[in-house]
């Protein structure tokens, strides 16, 4: 009855699907992750913009890499701006605080402002100022409307140094004077020369508000979605659990067909063995 399931077929069809369901499993898993680390990401995120803000001082230094539970850390910062040294980072949307968003989503893409605030001990910290139009010659340096003169403090949220790996940000050479792909205290350095040192992470400035014209403050990060991954993890466990119902399915469907023949077969009458047919 069952001696078709040592055909070619069904035993490439088994094979298949004994290969297949293992390989669903681990990627619901993997999305599920996704989704662990997602929530996991929203409550640091709403934990740090909710916190008091600190001295910059207290959470970060020349060389420190911001960790990961300082994401989006409320700190203010006290000294004066330095607009000599004031570089732009490209390929940015006015919602869009460090990705490889080219098409910007159907906004439109310019620069992020990056102007180094000296403190009282001379060491610097970047701050983001927030976004401009890139006008209408991206080779030249845009004409930007000045931070505050004078002593300033600027409040806002702890960003780490950007990375090609942490962002999917190209590092592009040969870029106009004063512009750079990824926010970070060597490619200020290498672009518009800043000779102080430069602690680690950057901020992305909350206030004081910008001068009218001035850089569009970025908004809050959004961290109240916790994105699709659950429902793709869900999905892949249902594709594994349809791999054996199919299978049943169709070896169901061969066994009727087997049984539909024999029984086609023994209906058909059979003449008597050694009969020899009469001429007429």
């Amino acid at each position: 009855m069952y001696r078709f399931l040592l055909s070619r077929q069904w035993v490439i069809l088994t094979l298949i699907g004994l290969l297949l369901m293992p390989v669903m499993v681990r990627l619901g898993f993997w999305q599920l992750h996704r989704h662990e680390h997602r929530v996991a990401n929203n409550k640091i995120i709403a934990a740090g913009l909710k916190a008091t803000p600190v001295p910059v001082e207290s959470v970060t230094s020349p060389g420190h890499d911001v960790p990961h539970e300082d994401l989006y850390r409320m700190v203010t910062a006290t000294g004066r701006f330095d607009t000599a040294h004031e570089v732009v980072a490209r390929h940015r949307t006015a919602g869009n605080s460090g990705s490889d968003d080219s098409s910007g989503g159907g906004q439109e893409v310019g620069y992020h402002v990056i102007t180094p605030l000296i403190l009282d001990d001379g060491r610097a910290v970047l701050i983001n100022r927030g976004w401009i139009s890139p006008g209408d010659d991206p080779t030249a340096f845009p004409k930007i409307v000045p931070p505050p003169a004078g002593e300033v403090t600027v409040v806002g949220r702890l960003r780490p140094d950007e990375t090609t790996s942490s962002t999917g940000i190209r590092d592009r050479k040969g870029l106009p004077a004063r512009q750079i792909m990824l926010i970070n205290g060597s490619e200020v350095k290498s672009a518009g020369g800043l000779p102080e040192q430069t602690v680690g992470g950057y901020l992305e400035m909350v206030s004081p508000v910008p001068a009218r014209g001035g850089p569009g403050l970025i908004p809050d990060p959004d961290h109240s979605s916790i994105g699709p991954h659950m429902a793709y993890a869900i999905q892949w466990w249902l594709f594994t659990a349809m791999v054996p119902v199919g299978w049943v399915v169709l070896l169901r469907r061969e066994r009727a067909e087997v049984l539909a023949a024999r029984k086609k077969q023994s209906e058909t009458p059979q003449e008597p063995e050694g009969s020899v047919p009469v001429a007429v």
